[in-house]
């Protein structure tokens, strides 16, 4: 049944972008999301998807929905938005 596998597909996440926009660290995110600091690195290059829940809580520490921080494509690039 098509849809059904489980893919091994990356997930694509924002979380470097959120993070610079307001500031924050990997070590202070980390500690609102009772992770490592380096999970978050692990996170931002891609080298690990996160559990849905961890998902839905990154998405709640920056307060937007959760396909605003996480996606099945590769985000546009900044300036490529639109072409």
């Amino acid at each position: 049944m098509e849809g059904c596998a489980v893919s091994q597909e990356n997930i694509h996440n924002r979380i470097a972008v959120l993070r610079a926009e307001r500031g924050v660290s990997r070590k202070d995110l980390a500690g609102a999301l009772g992770v490592h600091y380096q999970t978050i690195g692990y996170l931002e290059r891609g080298e690990y998807s996160p559990s849905l829940h961890l998902a839905l809580r990154i998405a709640e520490f920056f307060e937007v929905p959760v396909e605003v921080a996480f996606s099945l494509r590769p985000f546009p690039r900044l300036g490529e938005e639109g072409r």
